[in-house]
Formats: C-alpha cells, sequence, structure tokens
C-alpha cells in the first residue's frame, strides 16, 4: 500500500503539481495541504484584477470537481507543523499526520515585515484573498492610500488604487523604483507613468516614525514630511516560508535549499517555488530564489516528474512581467549578470534592452511596451538565453534583424 505523495502548500506550485502527478500517469495517494480555506488559485491578479474588476472572484487552478475526478485529496484550513522524516509522516494542526512517500514543500513566502513600532489595523500587507478584499474595501476616491514600497507589487497596487480614484503615494527608500532586476531606463518610464497618472512617487526616502491611531496613518519621511493616509499598504519584498523544513534539518540558504532536480538533502523531499533556492545552469549554477507566477507553474510541474523518478533537471530561463496603466514590462532571464547592454527599438515608443555578459553570452532582455509590443521578441530572447548565444551586439540593436535568424544561426 502506497503511502502516495503529499504537497505542503496550495498555492500555484503545490496545486500545479498534484495535477502533473495525476497527468504522468501516477494512480497512488495525492494529498495537496493548504493553510488558507480556498481552492488552488492565482495570486497575480490579487494586486490588479482583483483590485479593480466589478466582481472581485479568485480565480483558481482547478475546481472541486476537478480535484475529485483526478482523485486529489484537498486539506483546506491547516497547517503543516513538523516532517517526521525518519517515519515519513507530515504532522498538521488539527493533531492529524499523513505517511508520505515522497513529500513536496511549496510553501511559498511571505511579506518582509517592516520592523517599526507604531503599526496598527490600517498598516496592511497584500498576500492572501482575504488580504486582497480587506486592502480594496479602501480604494475609493474618499481615501488615501500610502504604499509603503516601489517594488512590482507596491506599484501593481498603486496602479489599481488610481483606477478606483483613491489618492496615492508611494515611498520607496532605495534611490528609485524597482531597482531590484529592472534597468532603470525602464524604471524611469514607469515611474512617469506612475506620476502621469497622479500618484506621488517619493524615492531615496526611510521612514522616521509610524502612528496608526486607528482612524489614519501618520508616516513621518526622514526629510521631515509627513505622509497622511488612510490605508498603508507595506510591499518591501517577501521571505521564503522555511520554518518547516529548518526544524525537519533540512538545508535553508535563501529558502530551502534544492539541487537542480528540486531534490532537498533527503532524497524523498522536494521543494519548489517562492520557498526554495535552487541553482540555475544557464547562470553557471548561480544559486538563486525567484518570486514568480511562472517559475511556481515551471517548477511544481518539475518536481512531480522528478517524484516519479525522471532526474530532470530545471533548465527554465527566469521570466517576469507586470502590467501597469497599460504599460507591459517583460524580463527574461537575470539583468544583473549583464555588463553592457544594447537596445532595439520596436516602434510605438517599444523597445527591449540586451544584456550581455563580458563574453559576450546574452543572459537578460527587459522589454517595455504597450500591450503585447514586446512579448514575441522576449520570448526568442528568452531562447537565445537558453541557448547560451552570443549574438553580435549590432544585429540586437537593429530592428531590420529578425530575432529569429539569430536563433537559427
Amino acid at each position: 500500500m502506497h503511502a502516495g505523495m503529499v504537497i505542503i502548500g496550495a498555492g500555484e506550485c503545490g496545486g500545479r503539481a498534484a495535477l502533473t502527478l495525476r497527468e504522468l500517469g501516477y494512480d497512488g495517494p495525492v494529498t495537496l495541504v493548504g493553510d488558507e480555506p480556498h481552492l488552488p488559485y492565482e495570486r497575480p491578479p490579487l494586486s490588479k484584477d482583483a483590485m479593480t474588476s466589478d466582481a472581485a472572484e479568485i480565480k483558481t487552478i482547478a475546481s472541486d470537481e476537478i480535484l475529485a475526478e483526478k482523485s486529489i485529496r484537498h486539506i483546506h484550513s491547516v497547517q503543516a507543523v513538523a516532517i517526521d522524516r525518519p517515519a515519513h509522516m507530515v504532522r498538521l494542526s488539527d493533531g492529524s499526520a499523513l505517511p508520505y512517500d515522497k513529500l513536496l514543500l511549496a510553501t511559498g513566502s511571505t511579506p518582509r515585515k517592516l520592523p517599526m513600532p507604531g503599526l496598527g489595523s490600517r498598516c496592511v500587507y497584500l498576500r492572501t484573498f482575504a488580504d486582497a478584499l480587506a486592502i480594496r474595501a479602501h480604494l475609493s476616491p474618499a481615501n488615501r492610500i500610502a504604499i509603503i514600497g516601489g517594488g512590482f507589487i507596491g506599484l501593481e497596487l498603486a496602479a489599481s488604487a488610481r483606477k478606483a480614484g483613491a489618492a496615492v503615494s508611494v515611498i520607496e527608500a532605495q534611490p528609485r523604483i524597482l531597482l531590484r532586476g529592472v534597468p532603470a531606463e525602464i524604471a524611469e518610464i514607469i515611474h512617469q507613468a506612475h506620476e502621469a497618472e497622479g500618484v506621488t512617487v517619493l524615492t531615496g526616502q526611510g521612514i522616521a516614525d509610524i502612528a496608526d491611531d486607528g482612524a489614519e496613518v501618520h508616516i513621518m519621511l526622514a526629510d521631515g514630511q509627513d505622509i497622511v493616509a488612510d490605508l498603508a499598504v507595506i510591499g518591501i519584498g517577501a521571505v521564503p516560508v522555511t520554518g518547516l523544513a529548518a526544524e525537519a534539518g533540512l538545508t535553508v540558504d535563501n529558502g530551502i535549499a534544492v539541487n537542480g532536480e528540486l531534490q532537498t538533502i533527503d532524497p524523498d523531499i522536494f521543494a519548489a517555488g517562492d520557498c526554495c533556492s535552487f541553482p540555475l545552469a544557464v547562470y553557471a549554477g548561480r544559486r538563486v530564489r525567484l518570486e514568480a507566477w511562472r517559475n511556481a507553474q515551471e517548477q511544481g510541474a518539475l518536481a512531480a516528474k522528478n517524484m516519479l523518478g525522471a532526474r530532470e533537471a530545471h533548465a527554465a530561463v527566469p521570466w517576469f512581467w507586470s502590467d501597469q496603466y497599460g504599460l507591459s514590462l517583460q524580463v527574461a532571464g537575470l539583468s544583473d549578470e549583464g555588463k553592457s547592454t544594447v537596445r532595439r527599438d520596436l516602434g510605438d515608443g517599444a523597445f527591449i534592452l540586451f544584456h550581455l555578459a563580458e563574453d559576450g553570452r546574452l543572459v537578460a532582455a527587459s522589454g517595455l511596451g504597450t500591450g503585447n509590443a514586446v512579448a514575441r521578441d522576449i520570448r526568442l530572447a528568452e531562447m537565445l538565453i537558453a541557448k547560451r548565444a552570443r549574438p553580435a551586439p549590432e544585429a540586437l540593436g537593429s530592428p531590420d534583424v529578425k530575432l529569429k535568424s539569430l536563433l537559427a544561426a
């Protein structure tokens, strides 16, 4: 009798892993454990559609009917509290225990907390659908919203809040928004787009003090400015959820450390998605942790394969995207690997920046345009990065040279 496959974390990554196990023909028990009351759902819409659409609806990955049809047991509203590795057993917060043959940790990440006193009920974070509903209730023309952090989530939320008519301030301690992973040239255009839409963007601003009296929030900046808001949303990054793994003696290194096959130091325990750090072959084994929707999908599917013995290494190129005010930003690869940049203009204001390593290898591409203007070329760039191609810079920069021809070369 098989104990089966147990997946801790019922988000994008865990849900995808459960479905993939069935798609690959595994017929033993599959159990998906989540701490939220909902079915597995997509998180990217939380800062966008869930804030602005007429009805805030959860975008599920699978329905109850599909889970039942595929004999995937979904245990919700409970937490895994301990892993007994010798016994191959996971203990849950309701007192029950689950035996496993293979275990996948897809525990995700949690918002980084702002380490300051003075935070009250009007200082919130966005991670779950419940968080999104609570924030959405404040997005109206009568309200002032302060967003602490100028990363993807904070800026998407700022765009959504402006669409709802709220007054919005974005406070970023770094010298510019989107400092991590987005070139300055693109960040500046997005900064200007926010200001054109009426957002006050304050960069290089540390916070000296926060006072939340239950009626409004006063945010005192290092330069003496006092920002007053009806709600402060804190978006200063995310930290991987690793406590369960650490207590079980698994290695933690900026996330649950796994090898290229997403396997931890315990051959029967895998980790995938936001919670894990892994070596990226395309960057000479550099260990990274990615907080990205597509990475969660890809690693969920790969973990399922490898739990079944495929021994397949992670080979995907990182890819990120963000939509704000009709602008679509897409990044393939890790731009900080680049030493020089080549620009290709695509017309109508759309462009791509290609990032080259010292040896001429294409290591990343960052594109910005309206709608799908950059999508096709970013996809081709992703394939060039995967091939470790060294295209001529003048060819990359010329709109007359098709990227597809560089791929064929």
